[in-house]
């Protein structure tokens, strides 16, 4: 891979510099490697780690109870996983890694430092890394340790400490960055450059005691992105853009908090500019949508969560000549496992183990939402519909849709379910 890399001339580096002179206060790096004009190259998404260091638990009881709250992420499993994915990369060999948001558990100083060590890993393989915040990494009141019996807060990073520890993986070879917010560009290739887009609003941790979940693109670095749509136009690269919130709505019920506030905005942005494809996160599915008006089509292509199952990343081939292709891949944690003698049985039986826990961990939360306020003989009539509810979601958040749910949804449990439901 490296040979189908150039460094950037001097030259070429003081033209971007020209061109951007425009942008106020906007930031340019030493001049950084390229894939050259008409190579193929390929991407891998990781979203949502949500990778939570071993320095800040125990095998206790703070961090069991922590991980029973959960939904259905293997936070005990998460130094394994991201493990396995850098012994996939190594094989593998992708040309570039993003990272779609949601880095770190809940923002916890450690397990950012921790997580920077592994992305290191990878570029040390050959793989440039790209990486942009969600919304549970910065200013998190969740911040914790789980040590011992009661869990107790743990010290969060700033803005400022985020562009600082994952400096090497995105911001020090932006061709420009965004002085609004955490958003920066950067060019893989000369036919395709690629807009990491920080779509988060600010955790005040001072006055929340919850991180903020919603997300946009401020009208400041939506006229920084127009100025870097020019940019690559006047060099014939086409531009595609990654952020964690979704842009485009994957759920018709569930969009409040994952959908971006200004998100028709940023589409007719979008259109205006030609942008194509968005990489998004955050909603934790498997799920590719469009957006369609006259000649013009819009992809925001979700990655579910590696932490939990499928326990996916995904995978964007760009070829000049023909365009994209994206698929998505299951980690491979049993062959990692063998591989490396690891003795653990739920590592050599992970696919069982994993969908086993993200099913028994979505029926405790829907029946738990009800049990209370049923009497006893109502228990066992919606224990079964609880069952019916964690076999959806396994094949909804695999991305199954359509016919592969048709059993389930055709199912007498299914039908009992929605019966219950309101008009």
């Amino acid at each position: 891979m490296v040979s189908k890399r150039v460094l950037l001339s001097i030259s070429i580096g003081l033209c971007f510099i020209m061109l951007s002179g425009c942008m106020k206060k906007a930031t340019f790096s030493s001049p950084s490697y390229e894939i050259v004009s008409g190579e193929e190259l390929t991407f891998f998404i990781v979203s949502d780690p949500h990778y939570i260091s071993k320095r800040t638990y125990d095998e206790n009881e703070a961090f069991e109870n922590f991980c029973c709250s959960n939904d259905g992420k293997l936070l005990n499993y998460a130094d394994e996983i991201m493990d396995t994915f850098i012994w996939e990369v190594s094989n593998k060999r992708p040309d570039f890694l993003i990272v779609s948001g949601d880095l770190s558990c809940n923002g916890e100083k450690e397990s950012h430092l921790d997580f920077a060590k592994k992305l290191e890993d990878i570029e040390n393989q050959g793989t440039c890394v790209y990486v942009i915040p969600g919304n549970h990494d910065i200013d998190n009141p969740w911040a914790g340790n789980y040590i011992g019996k009661e869990p107790c807060k743990a010290e969060s990073i700033t803005t400022q400490d985020f562009s600082e520890i994952y400096n090497s993986f995105g911001y020090d070879e932006a061709i420009s960055r965004d002085e609004h917010s955490l958003s920066y560009l950067v060019m893989p290739s000369k036919d395709l450059w690629l807009l990491m887009l920080d779509s988060t609003k600010k955790n005040d941790s001072r006055f929340s005691n919850a991180p903020e979940i919603n997300g946009m693109i401020s009208p400041e670095t939506l006229k920084w992105i127009e100025q870097c749509s020019v940019m690559a136009k006047e060099n014939n690269a086409q531009l595609i853009a990654s952020m964690h919130h979704s842009l485009l709505p994957h759920n018709s019920v569930i969009n409040k908090g994952y959908v971006i506030d200004n998100s028709l905005e940023v589409i007719n942005v979008f259109q205006e500019l030609g942008i194509e494809v968005v990489l998004t996160g955050h909603i934790h599915l498997q799920s590719i949508k469009s957006h369609i008006v006259d000649d013009y089509r819009l992809y925001d292509i979700a990655t579910g969560s590696i932490l939990a199952y499928p326990n996916l990343y995904g995978e964007l081939k760009y070829c000049p000549n023909s365009g994209f292709e994206y698929n998505s891949h299951r980690i491979d944690v049993e062959n990692w496992a063998l591989n490396n003698k690891i003795e653990d049985e739920n590592m050599s039986n992970f696919n069982d183990y994993s969908l086993d826990y993200f099913e028994n961990r979505s029926f405790e939360k829907y029946y738990a939402a009800i049990a209370e306020k049923l009497s006893d003989a109502e228990k066992d009539y919606f224990e079964i519909m609880a069952k019916t509810v964690a076999k959806l979601n396994l094949g909804y958040f695999k991305g199954l849709r359509n016919a592969e749910l048709v059993s389930t949804v055709s199912s007498t449990e299914y039908n009992m379910l929605i019966s219950t439901l309101p008009d």
